[in-house]
C-alpha cells in the first residue's frame, strides 16, 4: 500500500506540436554577406490533460535579422511532451513541470531548431544550454513583484 504513495514521474510521449520556418526575403537574402543578429526567446507552459497526465510545451523562437526591417529567418518550434506525474505534493508540481520537463524537452527543441535552420539554407543555430531552474525563479520573482505592485492603492 505504501508503494501507491510513491512519487511517479515518467515520459509518455515527446513530440513536435508546432513548427514554423520563415525566410521572408528569399532568395535575395542569400546574397547578403553581413552576419545577422540572432535572437532566442523561450516560453514554457504546462497543463493537466487527464488525472496524473500533463502536457508541457516548450516554445523556442529563433530569429535572425540584419536590422529591424530585414529578417533573415524566423524559426519557431513548440516541443511538447506528455508526462505522467503522480503523488507529487501540490507545491512541487509547478517546479516539476516548469523546470524538470523543459530540461527533458530542450535537447529535442534544440535539434529541431538546428535542423529547420539548416533546411532553410542557413548554417545551423546551436542553442546554448538553458538553466530552467534560474529562469523559473526569475519569472516567479517578476510575477510576485508585479502582483505586489498591483496591490498598492492608487491615490
Amino acid at each position: 500500500m505504501s508503494e501507491n504513495n510513491q512519487p511517479v514521474f515518467s515520459i509518455e510521449k515527446i513530440y513536435v506540436k508546432d513548427l514554423s520556418t520563415e525566410v521572408p526575403h528569399a532568395p535575395k537574402i542569400f546574397l547578403e554577406r553581413e552576419t545577422p543578429q540572432i535572437n532566442v526567446q523561450l516560453r514554457n507552459e504546462g497543463k493537466a490533460i487527464e488525472d496524473g497526465l500533463f502536457e508541457v510545451v516548450l516554445t523556442v523562437t529563433v530569429s535572425a535579422k540584419f536590422d529591424a526591417d530585414r529578417t533573415v529567418f524566423l524559426v519557431e518550434v513548440a516541443q511538447a511532451g506528455i508526462f505522467q506525474i503522480r503523488n507529487v505534493p501540490a507545491e512541487d508540481l509547478e517546479p516539476v513541470m516548469m523546470i524538470g520537463c523543459p530540461n527533458i524537452l530542450f535537447p529535442y527543441a534544440r535539434e529541431t531548431v538546428s535542423d529547420a535552420v539548416t533546411r532553410a539554407g542557413f548554417q545551423p543555430v546551436l542553442l546554448s544550454p538553458v538553466n530552467f531552474e534560474a529562469l523559473y525563479h526569475s519569472q516567479r520573482q517578476q510575477a510576485e513583484a508585479q502582483q505586489s505592485a498591483g496591490e498598492i492603492p492608487v491615490q
